[in-house]
């Protein structure tokens, strides 16, 4: 027992001899800049939710959470870049990133420096690789070309449906699964084609679905191009139904394409806005004026899965992580979740939605 006159000095040896704890590094990696920054945007607000609720719940196992964000814009290089730095920063988790064409090569890179990382990244290819680091939370692009393409076959069969990409990871390899699932159904295609992403003026395509009767239209691609396509196609006098995945979700699309968005189709995932076990989080989004639309609730789902991985695992070490997040089943604001082999998600699921009115709901509400 110290003395009193060295009480103070007993108090720091105490304090030295106490283990200091670090924030647990986190991060979330995605458009936050160019033209689909809304959806990294909804990242971040989902990831910020998440993690202030977790702190506010003692942490993960005794510490704090902080959060790392990375800006890719879309482009595989920056993702790339964003992953190495992400990578010298000692992050032991990733939330990314949003494109596919990202997602794949940063992979790469959270995989070697032993970083899980859990993605809504749709393309086939994320985990087809064999990597044992990524956790698909979302389901796969030949899961909703399936159901997007069986729909427009069944629904549309006596119109003329085109089939058009955006020649990215992610729209290619929708639309080729939508264009497989259609002419399965012995619907055969009047229109297969290609645009380039980030252009401003579509009447070419415009023009060869007018010449060619099309009604209606697959897209595999980004919201910004729908809502360009649409206006021009009403300018042009063709109107058009325009079927396309879970990057459709957007409120921007219908700010972009006014009352033309009401014919908008989409494949996603069930709605986790209508989750009864996730209407407390719903509730407090809407009260800090955030709609959580779109990607917003499968990030804070991310950090979910991430902090309840971590407490199964009783530690934050990537070996642990892994074994746990690929054993294991995780109740989270988007429903239960588990893993395959390959980290995809075992309960996919893909509905069909229209937006109407400036909302989305599911095809018959």
């Amino acid at each position: 027992m110290c003395k009193n006159i060295l009480l103070a000095g007993c108090s720091l040896l105490a304090l030295a001899a106490s283990p200091v704890y670090a924030d647990h590094l986190v991060a979330i990696a995605g458009p936050m800049t160019g033209q689909y920054a809304s959806a990294g945007d909804q990242i971040r607000k989902g990831a910020e939710l998440a993690i202030a609720d977790i702190n506010g719940k003692a942490g993960v196992l005794g510490q704090k959470l902080k959060l790392e964000i990375g800006d890719d814009a879309c482009d595989p290089k920056q993702a790339v870049s964003v992953a190495n730095a992400m990578a010298n920063k000692k992050i032991i988790f990733m939330h990314g990133h949003w494109c596919s064409s990202s997602t794949i090569p940063a992979s790469d890179v959270y995989n070697e420096a032993q970083i899980p990382m859990a993605t809504v990244s749709t393309n086939p290819q994320v985990t087809e690789r064999g990597l044992k680091n990524i956790f698909r939370i979302m389901g796969r692009d030949d899961q909703q070309g399936l159901v997007a393409g069986t729909y427009l076959a069944d629904t549309f069969k006596s119109k003329k449906i085109a089939v058009v990409d955006d020649k990215s990871a992610y729209g290619k390899g929708l639309a080729d699964e939508i264009a497989k699932a259609i002419e399965g159904k012995k619907v055969k295609l009047a229109l297969r084609e290609s645009v380039t992403a980030g252009e401003k003026d579509y009447s070419a395509l415009v023009s060869k679905l007018k010449s060619a009767g099309v009604e209606v239209m697959a897209y595999g691609g980004y919201h910004t191009e729908v809502a360009l396509i649409l206006r021009q196609a009403q300018q042009a006098g063709l109107k058009l139904t325009i079927m396309g995945g879970d990057t459709l979700t957007n409120s921007e699309l219908v700010t972009a394409a006014g009352a033309a968005s009401d014919n908008v189709l989409f494949t996603f995932s069930p709605d986790p806005r209508k989750n009864p076990a996730a209407a407390d989080i719903v509730k407090r989004f809407r009260d800090a004026k955030v709609e959580p639309e779109g990607y917003v609730m499968y990030a804070y789902a991310a950090m979910q899965l991430f902090a309840q991985a971590a407490e199964k695992a009783k530690s934050t070490k990537y070996a642990d992580l892994e074994k746990a997040m690929r054993g294991g089943s995780f109740d989270t604001v988007i429903g239960k979740l588990s893993f395959d082999a390959k980290g995809d998600n075992k309960l996919p699921g893909f509905m069909v939605y229209r937006w109407k009115g400036g909302k989305y709901d599911y095809v018959g509400k």
